[in-house]
């Protein structure tokens, strides 16, 4: 199993990125995939997750209404819009993988439960 992250960078407060999360090595459409994200001096938390089976998405609420997720099936890959982007979005991103049943909301919190991490991608955001 593999997984890539992808799209981060340098960008202004109030710009837009598109994290993208390539995987390879399982049934993509049977599982999920959930985004974290870790700041500098900060654990790791979980932002995001698509049910992949049936594509139900998940937010924390920390990012609901900026923070769009999304799959493409098709090309195995998981996307991570983000908009209006603030100061304290300034983290390396990492998408995992979760190939169990039942994933939920709180599943994002569990992160011992993913089995297989990216390498994440380092985003940035300039005031």
């Amino acid at each position: 199993v593999q997984l890539v992250e992808s799209g981060g960078g340098l960008v202004q407060a109030g710009g837009s990125l598109r994290l993208s999360c390539a995987a390879s090595g399982f049934t993509f459409d049977e599982y999920a995939i959930g985004w974290f994200r870790q700041a500098p001096g900060k654990e790791r938390e979980g932002v995001s997750g698509i049910n992949l089976s049936d594509g139900t998405t998940y937010y924390a609420d920390s990012v609901k209404g900026r923070f769009t997720i999304s799959g493409d099936n098709a090309k195995n890959t998981v996307y991570l819009q983000i908009d209006s982007l603030k100061p304290e979005d300034t983290a390396v991103y990492y998408c995992a993988a979760y190939l169990h049943n039942l994933f939920e909301i709180g599943t994002l919190q569990r992160l011992d439960e993913f089995d297989y991490w990216g390498q994440g991608t380092q985003v940035t955001v300039s005031s």
